[in-house]
């Protein structure tokens, strides 16, 4: 059984049975305690799904974690920086009207959610890198142009990864 406390129960009492449902867990609460009960994977999962709906993503962005490759990690701004005022520092990370958020978010295939002082990242393993170090530049200052050419060119490089051809040949029958 896993325990956590959360800071918006009443967000999360909404999606219990939909959690319920997909993870084949149990979850009680009292207040803003919770507790998870299943199979230790299943109870796992619901807390990371649970924590990032309380951060402030939509229950369909955490069910992403569901998928193997997914993972939720929360980065503080004020670890990053120096400066007391962090409201231009989350407007570069969202961007006008919340492009830049949504052109990091279209090219990787990740979600982020800005809050005060923490960006949270819903996000598959191989892009994880990644978003995080584009956010840390954005902190510092980095022009978005630069951002976006970078992760532009490490979805290049992963692909050209993949497409790559190792060498290996299938076995003819009969040849040893």
């Amino acid at each position: 059984m896993i325990s956590l406390v959360l800071e918006k129960p009443e967000k999360i009492k909404k999606i219990i049975k939909r959690v319920e449902t997909k993870l084949e867990v149990k979850i009680d609460y009292a207040g803003n305690l919770f507790k998870i009960r299943g199979g230790e994977y299943n109870e796992f999962l619901g807390q990371e799904i649970l924590k990032a709906v309380d951060f402030g993503f939509d229950v369909e962005d955490a069910l992403l974690l569901m998928k193997e490759e997914y993972s939720f990690q929360i980065l503080n701004i004020k670890e990053h920086t120096n400066k007391n005022n962090l409201e231009p520092i989350r407007a570069r990370i969202i961007g006008a009207n919340g492009r830049a958020k949504g052109t990091i978010e279209e090219l990787t295939g990740s979600v982020i959610v800005v809050n005060v002082n923490q960006v949270g990242m819903i996000v598959s393993s191989e892009h994880l890198s990644q978003v995080v170090q584009s956010i840390i530049s954005l902190i510092h200052g980095a022009k978005h142009a630069n951002i976006f050419a970078y992760l532009e060119k490490q979805n290049s490089l992963l692909k050209k990864f993949d497409d790559e051809d190792l060498g290996l040949k299938p076995i003819k029958k009969g040849h040893k």
